[in-house]
């Protein structure tokens, strides 16, 4: 999954990086609202982690520009601001949730699940399909009770075509979402590596290929 991270400060900024690439996501840090907006007009992000306090502009005048423009990204904002008006100004601007620094990181990822949960139409916490259970919070796999070693990027890939069923995901979007802003600098073939040991130990059956296009997960009606 990847996060669009906007702290301006430095010591917090890397801190934040690094809980949320431990937990699996790409994460791309980015230290003033306008550079903000920019991304979140050029590229697509699957969670928005937004400071209110940037150097530049207010962070609540990034989250309804944002929202202005249609842009429906799951965004979590993080801030030092604590009072209920606060807090109000930023739902009723299209907040997904709001976390008042200091913060546990724990809650942090849990509220990061719960967004994305959401945003996917999900309300149980585990996704299922079919004989397969993953489990976001432990990043678990099973199949028919059996538990799957997936590497972290298998999961990855394997969690972003589940929360995409009977939508086609490009090699291009799938490389993005995996690595970011990074990803030019990846071997173009690597998502289909992924795809092939995801097969190899969940079945050929399960991600179909979209010959030209990229590879989807099929709705289960």
């Amino acid at each position: 999954m990847r996060v669009l991270l906007v702290e301006d400060d430095e010591i917090l900024g890397d801190a934040l990086k690094s809980t949320l690439i431990q937990e699996g996501y790409a994460v791309d840090w980015l230290r003033y609202g306008n550079h903000a907006r920019q991304a979140l007009e050029m590229e697509e992000f699957d969670l928005v982690v937004l400071d209110l306090g940037l150097p530049d502009r207010d962070g609540l005048d990034v989250l309804a520009a944002t929202r202005n423009t249609g842009n429906d990204v799951p965004i979590l904002v993080l801030t030092a601001r604590e009072t209920i008006p606060d807090r109000v100004a930023g739902l009723d601007r299209g907040a997904d949730d709001y976390m008042v620094k200091p913060f546990d990181a724990d809650e942090l990822h849990a509220r990061i699940r719960s967004i994305t949960r959401r945003a996917s139409g999900r309300s149980a916490p585990n996704i299922v399909y079919r004989n397969i259970t993953v489990s976001p919070k432990s990043r678990s796999v099973t199949r028919d009770g059996e538990e799957i070693t997936l590497t972290a990027r298998e999961y990855d890939v394997l969690i972003r075509l589940l929360e995409n069923q009977g939508r086609v995901l490009s090699r291009q979007h799938l490389k993005e979402s995996l690595y970011g802003y990074e990803s030019d600098d990846v071997d173009s073939n690597t998502v289909e590596v992924h795809i092939s040991h995801i097969r190899k130990k969940l079945g050929n059956e399960l991600i179909r290929t979209i010959r030209g296009v990229g590879y989807m997960i099929d709705k289960v009606c």
